[in-house]
């Protein structure tokens, strides 16, 4: 059971990851804050430029302290940073059940984990606080869904515990699932939803009776309509659901689908030298050798 689950949590979030890499986004208010500082802060971290990417971030931190989406997306960079330094973005990761679960090889940073720790604690007490004073507010619901995603990449895919991580994955589907109901267009949090979808129809009919989720039927139609409409609706997430519409088409084995996804993206985040590196492997594939980009 422990090793099927890990498998299906390695879709949450191509750094994932990180489930909700950047969703901490969507209500960030535009006061006090320098004029698109998160749509740059977003823009280095697709582009992997992670440094540049933490200094976005300090620079909104310190404008808007007491908002929790800057820490939850502290927190999402620190872990996208360590799944890109430890190889666990690369696309074969995904689709190769038995890497997934391997619990060798991989060496995380102790450092950086106490830095993701950190953030999540700075986010989740501040929208607590929030949540505690107007339980609708919908800036604080989405910053524990994030940080319970980040919560719940890391548990799975860096320390390999993966039955520890099912409590994150709960808490973040149903932070998700009260924001959908409350803003039924609040895009982003789609992604949340369409990835516990996957994940419950991707489970053994006997593994499912130990797994439940609120809300979640396992549709895999479900969970392909949900991430995209946040491909195509989402405010800060279209890109992060584009990733794992091609880790899901590459999943299911739809080859051509995955590549029109990454060449996409490619586009777009000229910078991102992974994303170039998975688009060649599907290139090469579906063409031959001579297809290869330098």
């Amino acid at each position: 059971m422990e090793r099927v689950y890990h498998s299906r949590v390695g879709l949450l979030r191509q750094s994932a990851g990180v489930l909700l890499l950047c969703s901490t986004l969507q209500l960030v208010s535009a006061a006090d804050v320098p004029p698109g500082l998160m749509d740059r802060a977003l823009n280095r971290l697709y582009n992997t430029d992670f440094p540049g990417a933490f200094l976005l971030l300090d620079e909104y931190v310190a404008a808007k302290p007491n908002d929790p989406l800057g820490y939850a997306l502290r927190s999402s960079g620190y872990l996208f940073a360590e799944l890109d330094r430890l190889g666990v973005l690369e696309g074969e990761f995904f689709v190769d059940d038995k890497r997934i679960a391997e619990k060798k090889g991989l060496k995380p940073d102790p450092a950086v984990r106490v830095k993701i720790l950190k953030a999540i604690q700075d986010a989740q007490s501040r929208a607590g606080q929030q949540i505690a004073a107007q339980p609708d507010d919908q800036n604080a619901l989405f910053s524990m869904a994030a940080t319970n995603g980040v919560m719940l990449d890391y548990t799975a895919l860096v320390e390999k515990k993966q039955i520890s991580s099912l409590s994150s994955a709960r808490t973040a589907n149903d932070y998700a699932q009260r924001l959908v109901k409350l803003n039924p267009k609040f895009y982003d949090a789609y992604l949340t939803t369409g990835l516990t979808e996957y994940l419950v129809a991707s489970l053994p009919f006997y593994v499912k009776w130990f797994v439940h989720f609120d809300d979640v039927k396992g549709s895999k139609t479900q969970a392909i309509e949900n991430l995209r409409l946040v491909a195509t609706s989402g405010r800060y997430l279209k890109p992060f659901a584009k990733i794992l519409l091609a880790i899901v088409a590459s999943r299911e084995k739809q080859p051509e689908e995955a590549r029109r996804l990454l060449a996409e993206l490619a586009v777009e985040f000229p910078e991102n030298q992974l994303i170039h590196k998975e688009l060649n492997k599907f290139t090469v594939k579906l063409e031959g050798p001579k297809s290869r980009r330098p």
